[in-house]
């Protein structure tokens, strides 16, 4: 295995020798599986880093940036793969990300880094109701706050603190150059303000057209550069009317339907009775009985109130981003809308996991669920869930278009 990982490295290196922009190389991952993954590697001998965007990008890349050098924010938010994690582990598939140990398993899927840069900062609304922020539980106020969360997390990066992360950086003389000309001179010198240029960086790669095109055939049908099918079109009517469904309520963030550069997700929180992952939890060594209170979970809305409680992710590249809900425990969009079905009292149909066979699991969180929200709308039959599945694939970016299934 160590000739492996020895060959996978040289060729890596003389890849980045000839200044290739990105590649992609095979890196061996000590898991328990021992399988190979592909991790995403940025040159960082393409100097200069003359901008806040392209030096983010270039840390964005950097598989250095963890304790094993396995793990770059690129192996979680992949590229190729609408930035989610193209990865999948054992006995979990790609519900939660591994670790740059090879073998450590989160709780949670590793939601998009598209559009993300949209989200608002953490707050408190009125009524008490939380809104924005980053990670599912909002505990990152900002961006650069969420970039600052994975380096030092022990089951992500691994890095012990950030003098470590600053150490790593400085071994690049690209870096320092371009630190030193982004942020003054001397600043790789203090830990804290290295991490947080760092992390500014990253937000700055984030916040560019590489993660929000907005270009899916959504959004060239609004330019009249696309016409949506027959089936599409109904998923289109379907979801923006409050009438027919309840997908409006909390995946639309512009006043209207058909507005451009709508994200799909208010940013707000609810609790819409996601069952356990049972998979992820046999694999990943929670404790007997461990309950992910979501929001409650977050310090500054750590109430009874917010139990259960998750961000309402965009539906940008939703066709193609599967595992779905926050733990990924469903891996089909048309279970997630029959999920959604489920409630509607006057819907005879849906009351079964396609997945499984059986009927759906219990929430994990019953308490605090947004039965306003879910109950209303219409039940929608089988033709309807298929065309609203339709609508909901033309969200794609036209990159990843080529990954939707027939």
């Amino acid at each position: 295995m160590r000739r492996l990982i020895t060959a996978a490295w040289k060729n890596a290196r003389s890849v980045v020798r000839q200044r290739v922009a990105t590649c992609a190389v095979f890196v061996a991952v000590a898991s328990a599986g021992m399988m190979w993954q592909a991790v995403h590697v940025r040159s960082q001998s393409n100097p200069p880093f003359d901008t806040i965007e392209k030096l983010g990008e270039a840390l964005f890349f950097d598989v250095n940036l963890s304790k094993n050098r396995t793990e770059a924010c690129a192996s979680c938010h992949s590229p190729d793969r609408a930035f989610t994690d193209p990865r999948s582990s054992d006995g979990v598939g790609r519900a939660v990300s591994v670790g740059d140990d090879g073998h450590s398993l989160g709780d949670r899927n590793a939601p998009t880094a598209a559009y993300a840069a949209f989200s608002p900062t953490f707050r408190i609304k009125a009524k008490g109701k939380p809104v924005g922020g980053y990670f599912h539980d909002g505990r990152a106020s900002t961006l650069e706050d969420q970039a600052a969360g994975p380096p030092l997390n022990p089951i992500e990066m691994e890095m012990p603190d950030k003098a470590a992360v600053a150490a790593r950086i400085k071994v690049n003389a690209a870096y320092v150059t371009a630190f030193n000309a982004l942020f003054g001179a001397g600043t790789l010198q203090d830990a804290d303000a290295a991490y947080a240029a760092m992390t500014k960086s990253i937000a700055a790669f984030e916040r560019t057209d590489v993660f929000q095109p907005f270009d899916s055939k959504y959004d060239r049908s609004l330019r009249g550069e696309a016409q949506l099918t027959e089936q599409e079109e109904l998923g289109r009517v379907l979801f923006f009317s409050s009438q027919f469904s309840n997908c409006s309520q909390c995946h639309k963030l512009r006043t209207f339907g058909g507005a451009e550069r709508e994200t799909f997700s208010n940013y707000e929180y609810h609790n819409i009775g996601t069952p356990v992952n049972m998979a992820v939890r046999a694999h990943n060594g929670s404790a007997p009985g461990r309950v992910d209170r979501g929001l409650q979970e977050n310090p500054a809305a750590s109430t009874e109130a917010n139990a259960g409680k998750f961000k309402v992710p965009t539906l940008r590249n939703v066709a193609v981003t599967a595992p779905y809900m926050h733990n990924g425990v469903f891996n089909d969009l048309e279970t997630v809308v029959k999920f959604y079905n489920k409630y509607n009292s006057k819907n005879p149909r849906h009351k079964i996991n396609p997945e499984t066979g059986a009927a759906w699991a219990p929430p994990e969180v019953a308490e605090t669920i947004s039965k306003k929200e879910l109950e209303s709308g219409s039940a929608l039959n089988s033709k309807r869930v298929k065309a609203l599945v339709a609508f909901l694939k033309t969200l794609t970016d036209k990159r990843y278009e080529h990954l939707l299934k027939p």
